[in-house]
């Protein structure tokens, strides 16, 4: 940079000098050349002040004030109305040179803040890269680490259900290899029975909610589908004196697999039978909204409702408030209803009953 400043100062130097020069060897009465020549001026003059600012330009300036004056005193002095046009030249060299210098050192501070500023600016944005990077790490870390969690908690979950049969079959069979248990050999073979389908149950409920199954998605009539449900679990109904109403709204076919629909709905119907008292109503009505261009039907039952801090965990996997339930069938169900683009969402108040309301797309 160093280097670069002094050649373009010679170089200055040199055309102020040159230009000085042609002044001082040229005839007077070639009065048009000394015009052309104090015009030239200009040109070292604006150079210098756009290349050092306005200590270049007054400096250049200055510099030919000094070399110019000389020729105006002593080569035009006899020639006052001249002489004093050219003095006037002189002082609009130092304007020209303050003004161009002032404006060009502005316009090169300004430049310096924006380069400044662009800097900071590109520090920021390579410490914001590297900040997200990092943030996109700790959240994989994470995302693996509460995948590791829940794949934990379900296991113990999982252990903790089959522990229960496996006890109690490990027991019925040191009954019967003992000497007294002829007598109720039959009682103890179906407790063993009964056991071993309660823990086939549990697995294959868990294997049900952990393996993705394949959809067969075909053009699907709800209100068909409720209605084979509810005629199904009419009897069942009855047998718990619950009274079980389907009330069908105008509802366009949905694409879905049919037959995990009828799983899905049938698990929170039997929910609500379940819930129920006797004297108790299970009502199901289906509805179209148009401006969501969706479905909505609702199961609703009068019994003594969801308790306040079970009703955020009923989703849960293997979570249960019933003796003999492996707290699956909810989990299932949703998992159902979010792979046909759907939701399932419940409301309940202690003692009001509950109403889980589903959701497809239409």
């Amino acid at each position: 940079m160093k280097k670069t400043g002094l050649a373009k100062g010679m170089a200055l130097l040199a055309c102020v000098i040159g230009i000085s020069l042609l002044h001082y060897l040229t005839p007077l009465r070639l009065a048009m050349l000394h015009d052309i020549f104090q015009r030239l001026y200009y040109i070292p003059i604006i150079l210098a002040a756009y290349w050092f600012g306005f200590r270049g330009g007054i400096g250049c300036a200055l510099l030919v004030t000094f070399c110019y004056a000389p020729h105006i005193l002593f080569q035009w002095g006899g020639h006052i109305a001249m002489e004093m046009e050219k003095y006037l030249e002189v002082i609009l060299y130092n304007v020209v040179g303050g003004i161009t210098g002032m404006l060009s050192q502005q316009e090169r501070t300004r430049r310096e803040q924006l380069e400044e500023t662009a800097k900071g600016l590109e520090d920021s944005y390579r410490q914001l890269r590297s900040q997200s990077e990092l943030i996109i790490r700790i959240e994989e870390q994470l995302r693996r680490a509460e995948r590791l969690s829940a794949l934990g908690e379900l296991s113990a979950i999982l252990a903790h259900e089959i522990r229960n049969p496996l006890a109690s079959i490990r027991g019925t069979a040191e009954i019967l290899m003992g000497d007294g248990a002829a007598a109720n050999r039959d009682e103890f073979l179906e407790i063993l029975v009964k056991e071993s389908d309660r823990l086939n149950r549990v697995v294959e409920d868990f294997l049900r909610m952990a393996r993705p199954e394949p959809a067969v998605k075909k053009e699907c009539d709800i209100n068909y589908e409720l209605a084979n449900i509810v005629m199904l679990l009419s009897a069942q109904a009855q047998g718990e004196e619950v009274e079980l109403d389907f009330a069908p709204g105008e509802i366009p076919a949905v694409t879905a697999d049919p037959e995990k629909l009828r799983q899905a709905f049938m698990n929170i119907i039997l929910n609500g039978i379940q819930a129920s008292a006797p004297g108790g109503r299970v009502q199901v009505t289906t509805s179209f909204d148009s401006q969501s261009r969706s479905i909505e039907i609702r199961f609703c039952d009068n019994g003594p409702g969801i308790a306040a801090e079970a009703i955020g965990k009923i989703f849960e996997p293997f979570f249960t408030t019933k003796g003999s339930g492996t707290g699956l069938g909810l989990s299932i169900t949703r998992k159902i209803l979010e792979g046909h683009g759907g939701t399932l969402e419940v409301e309940s108040a202690p003692g009001e009953g509950a109403c889980f309301r589903v959701r497809l797309p239409a």
